[in-house]
């Protein structure tokens, strides 16, 4: 079955997407850019550099993003190039990076809750933005219609 737009605003998925970019954001020390380029790739499956360097060309110029999210554990080799009958290698999002973004999903859909604990990154009262993303996270927990 496929869904159509109506299914999905009926189902308030981009409501709290903003606040829930955020907190992924903040809570595993990554860029929006690079979420939601993890997030293209994820969707990939296996995918090339080339296929990377056509996902990066709607995000702002970072020539350090490739080694950043690489040595950062976000993108994993799946199979290496020997120079004679392998000519590139091939890459997929890794498990740690699959993780995320599965939470990201299910928080979107109302399964799960930001969490709200004082060990929580986001949730640290230090400065007047902390204070209104808590007070966003809060709302979001109380609406039944997510």
């Amino acid at each position: 079955m496929r869904l159509t737009a109506q299914d999905l605003r009926g189902m308030n998925i981009l409501k709290y997407y903003r606040l829930v970019r955020k907190w992924a954001c903040k809570t595993y020390g990554i860029l929006d850019a690079d979420l939601e380029l993890l997030i293209y790739l994820d969707c990939k499956g296996r995918f090339t550099r080339k296929d990377f360097m056509d996902g990066v060309y709607t995000y702002s110029w970072d020539k350090q993003r490739w080694e950043r999210l690489r040595r950062g554990g976000w993108i994993d080799t799946w199979r290496h190039r020997n120079r004679t009958t392998i000519m590139y290698s091939v890459f997929k999002t890794s498990w740690k990076c699959s993780q995320m973004i599965s939470r990201i999903y299910r928080i979107l859909l109302g399964e799960e809750d930001l969490p709200t604990s004082e060990r929580s990154i986001f949730y640290n009262n230090k400065s007047y933005t902390d204070k209104v993303y808590n007070k966003a996270i809060d709302d979001m927990i109380k609406d039944k219609d997510r």
